[in-house]
Order: structure tokens, then sequence, then C-alpha cells
């Protein structure tokens, strides 16, 4: 990954002066979250064909990945964008302070839902955000009933719950660099956690207790990592009908012809669903701009624009074709009004 960044923006290791940057780098360069990669790979190739601007460099790194290689600094041996399936964090903010990229512009551009999918030619899931935690978790609550946590001692899916089937778990999934894994565990590993009351009462006791016991991802071969490539994932649940997989609806919705997505809390992940928040694993995509290169590296201001508009981002525009869930006009609106004054964070 770093060599092949190297080769995009190695013209030359200078610190941001216009005139300079403008002569050793005149394409915008963006790395970040494998879900977020689509939707800014589109708006890149139609940027490039309908601007005098070259097609902007999209590279797809992984959430976490993409906001370390953006905190790093300013300059052309630095990315201008990051893609992200999830929020900033505050450790990320001061990381990237620490490294001169005081000024952040936040670009929120509508929803995801993250989607447990299955070979099309499996049994259709219906799970519950509890059997997730328990299949998914290192540890879960003692299965005899008491107060207290023992490791994940699940192998099948109708030991978790007697109304699945019998079959071993076995879910492909993000790397923890990932905002989908972030998202996930979060969204749909928490949400099952607290189900359990005890549980649910650890966190105004202890918030790092309650998130280690909700958030730890099992590491004994049920939870296999199969890291940012989509596609692998769904290959190998091609050759194993009976594993589970985890990304973006919007991978999913392209690539229906070959999987499906299991319904969760009795909701499917489907569009509509998402977009009314009804889905329980849904969560918002952004991505994050260095203010001080715009005006230095060519075309940022017009890439934003053209992202943000309502042809692109809008409720029938471009990226919604490529699963994208618009945000509602009126919060579309206001994020647009902020990207073109250039208000940081």
């Amino acid at each position: 990954m770093k060599t092949k960044l190297s080769t995009l923006i190695l013209a030359g290791l200078i610190g941001l002066g216009a005139s300079q940057t403008s002569a050793a780098r005149d394409n915008i360069v963006i790395v970040g979250s494998s879900t977020v990669y689509p939707f800014s790979t589109v708006v890149a190739e139609r940027f490039g064909k309908t601007s005098k601007f070259k097609t902007p460099k999209v590279e797809a790194t992984g959430s976490g990945g993409g906001l370390k290689l953006f905190c790093s600094g300013l300059g052309v041996e630095h990315p201008d964008i990051t893609n992200s399936s999830r929020k900033i964090k505050d450790s990320e903010i001061e990381q990237c302070k620490g490294n001169g990229v005081k000024e952040i512009i936040e670009v929120k551009i509508g929803y995801d839902g993250i989607a447990l999918a299955q070979s099309n030619t499996a049994e259709l899931a219906e799970l519950s955000l509890r059997d997730i935690y328990l299949a998914l978790a290192k540890e879960v609550p003692d299965p005899k009933g008491s107060e207290t946590l023992v490791k994940n001692p699940y192998k099948t899916w109708k030991e978790v719950n007697a109304d699945l089937p019998d079959s071993a778990i076995e879910v492909l999934g993000p790397p923890p660099t990932s905002g989908t894994r972030d998202a996930f565990v979060e969204l749909a590993m928490e949400g099952g956690c607290k189900t359990f009351d005890w549980i649910k009462a650890m966190k105004k006791k202890d918030k790092n207790e309650y998130k280690r016991v909700c958030h730890t991802v099992r590491e004994d071969g049920a939870y296999v990592e199969a890291g940012e490539n989509d596609n692998l994932i769904v290959q190998k649940l091609d050759a194993n009908p009976r594993a589970m997989g985890i990304f973006g609806f919007s991978f999913l919705d392209q690539n229906t012809d070959r999987v499906q997505g299991a319904v969760i809390n009795g909701v499917a992940p489907e569009f509509e669903s998402i977009a009314d928040g009804e889905y329980p694993i849904s969560r918002p995509l952004y991505f994050y701009v260095k203010k001080a290169h715009v005006g230095s590296i060519p075309g940022i201001r017009e890439y934003l624009a053209e992202f943000t508009s309502e042809k692109a981002s809008g409720e029938d525009g471009y990226l919604s074709d490529k699963g994208l869930i618009p945000m509602p006009d009126e919060e579309r609106q206001a994020v647009a009004d902020n990207v073109r004054n250039l208000n940081p964070m």
C-alpha cells in the first residue's frame, strides 16, 4: 500500500507552498474506506471527464488506514482526502493536529447498511442482534444462567439459538482497521450485548469493561478476517454457502446475483429499510478534506461541489444507483452549504 501510494505522490517531499505544490502534483489523492471507495471512484471518474481537472486517484486502504495516512501531515506526499465509513475519532483529530493538519472539513455523504450476507444458494438466515453477539463475541454470558462471562463456547448457530441451523459459525469480515468493522461491533454486537440487562448496567459502572465485553470479537476461527477486499468475501461465500460475510449494503446491492442479506431483528437490508432507520445495522458515511490543500492542489473545491451536488448525492442522484442511501433533502443541503463555505470541524 505504501509503495502504491508513494508512486502517486512522490513528486516532491516539500511543505505545502501553493505554486510549488501545484507544480509537484496536479491531481487529487484520496485514500480510505473500502465501503466509500465505489462512490468516490464514480464521482472521481465523472469529475475527470466533465471538468478541466485530472481524474482524482482513489485507493482503498480501510477507514483507519486512510485516516492514519491523512493525519500524517500536510504537503504533496500526503493524501488530500480520506474516505471513512465511520466518524473520525477524537484521537485521530489529535493526531492530525500534532502533524499540522489543524483544519479538517467533514463531508457526510449519505447512509449505508451493513449486511450479514450469504450465498444465494443458502437458506436465508433470520438472526437477532443477540444471536450475532453470542455467535461472535470473545466472551459471552454463562449459558448456565449465572451473571458471569465465559470464553465463547458456541460452535454452531443452533447452539446459539435452537431455531437456527445446525451449521458451524463461520463469519468472514473486515479487519480492525476497517470502519465497517468498527460500525458492526458498535451497532450489531453491542446491540445484542446490551439485551442482557446486567451487562447493560455495566456501562454506568465501568464503561471500558462494558466496551471490552461488547466489542471484542472472538479469535478462535469462528470469525475470519478477510481483509478489505469485499470481492474476496463474495468468492469465499460462493465456495462455502454455509459461511456468512460482512460488508456494506452498497456492495450487497451490486452483487444480488450471487449473495443475499440475512434478515436482522425481522428486517431485511433493503434501500427503504435503511433510509428510514428500520434496519438495525446502518450507519452514516463520510469523507474528510484538508482545508490547507484547497487552492493548492487543483480541483478540490470543484470535486467537493460535484460530490455534494443533487445530481450525485440527491434522492435521484447517480450515487443512489450504486447503493448509497441519500440523506433527506434538508440535511443534504446543509452539508452542501457547509462544504461550499469550507467550514472546518
